[in-house]
């Protein structure tokens, strides 16, 4: 395994162009700058160096030297962790576990629904649909309170809520005039220079 990381001086990113944690993954990288190259995958065509280094044999993966991870939430805390400028996470250790528990949510709550919007089964695809609406429509109103996520400084949280964001319309969801404070908030996530530079020319193609 570490014969074929080795080989590389770069870091390296696998990842489609399609699930909002890949998309997530390259936020973090785009935020802090730093040099990798991104390879992407499509549909089933995994490349062999993939199949040889990530045991569930899924796209996503980074390799940094002899360091290769698969886990969207492990990639993006080691970058923050190697690269801590900009930091993306509290320093403080309670408003850390408070940041990990709140991605936590994000991905148990939210992108749980999009895992379904997969399925060829309507209904599944249709109570996905719903769910991930109310989801988003209960919390809106905390996007009234602070700039971002519950907090005053971008962090991870935002960066694991922009992807998904970004797809709504792609996913036939459209949220309620309530949930205004929710929209500003996905607005000025998009502002950002660097996830602009983070989108792959699909994710710029689905909301053209």
């Amino acid at each position: 395994m570490t014969s074929v990381a080795n080989r590389r001086s770069v870091m390296v990113l696998y990842s489609d162009t399609t699930s909002p944690i890949g998309h997530a993954v390259r936020i973090v990288l785009a935020e802090k700058d730093i040099n990798v190259e991104i390879n992407y995958v499509t549909g089933n065509n995994l490349p062999e160096e993939v199949s040889e280094i990530n045991p569930y044999n899924t796209a996503l993966t980074l390799i940094d030297r002899d360091l290769v991870l698969y886990d969207g939430q492990i990639m993006m805390e080691y970058l923050d962790e190697r690269f801590p400028h900009p930091p993306l996470m509290p320093v403080d250790p309670v408003a850390r576990a408070s940041n990990r528990q709140l991605r936590y949510r994000v991905i148990q709550d939210l992108y749980s629904c999009v895992d379904e919007l997969d399925s060829d089964n309507e209904l599944t695809v249709a109570n996905a649909k719903k769910n991930l609406k109310d989801h988003l429509t209960a919390i809106s109103a905390v996007f009234s309170q602070k700039p971002y996520f519950m907090s005053e400084e971008y962090t991870l949280v935002d960066c694991c809520m922009a992807p998904l964001l970004w797809r709504l319309d792609n996913y036939g969801i459209k949220l309620p005039a309530s949930a205004k404070p929710l929209m500003n908030y996905a607005d000025s996530l998009f502002e950002r220079e660097p996830f602009k530079l983070s989108l792959s020319e699909h994710e710029q193609e689905i909301r053209t």
